[in-house]
């Protein structure tokens, strides 16, 4: 692959990220609007989703690991941490479990404002707020509806 300056980048990143948030946005407001005996699967789908971005932001720190000789065993540690949490919430009932999703995005978000500048990720981190502010709030509001 050769290099693209960092604007590219960020061109791609901001609406591949945009449409990742598709889910999440779609879900909270169906888990409100659809027949009654739909909402439990609306809200189980949302959950499952949340697992799976959950599970991608632990595994960027595997990334930050990979590229050292010497890596810090905490990245990989960590890097573990959300998807484990977030495969206990899938299992909650949905009204418990996008809490613990919602908790989770903000929490990656918190250590990743630590790490990210370690690692030279720094630039990702307004688009990482912002995807991260949206999605929490979309298990919020999924978790008060189911």
């Amino acid at each position: 692959m050769s290099a693209m300056p960092i604007d590219a980048k960020t061109s791609v990143a901001e609406p591949l990220g945009a449409l990742a948030l598709l889910p999440f946005v779609v879900g909270a407001a169906l888990v409100w609007f659809v027949r009654p005996d739909a909402r439990a699967h609306v809200a189980a789908a949302l959950s499952a989703y949340a697992a799976v971005v959950i599970a991608f932001l632990g595994g960027i720190h595997w990334g930050f690991g990979f590229v050292h000789a010497l890596p810090d065993p905490r990245l990989f540690i960590w890097g573990v941490m959300p998807a484990l949490a977030a495969f206990v919430a899938v299992l909650m009932p949905p009204n418990a479990g996008l809490v613990i999703h919602g908790v989770v995005l903000a929490a990656c978000y918190l250590v990743d404002r630590k790490v990210y500048p370690v690692h030279g990720a720094a630039r990702w981190l307004t688009l990482r707020f912002r995807l991260s502010v949206a999605a929490s709030l979309s298990c919020f509001i999924g978790a008060a509806g189911s």
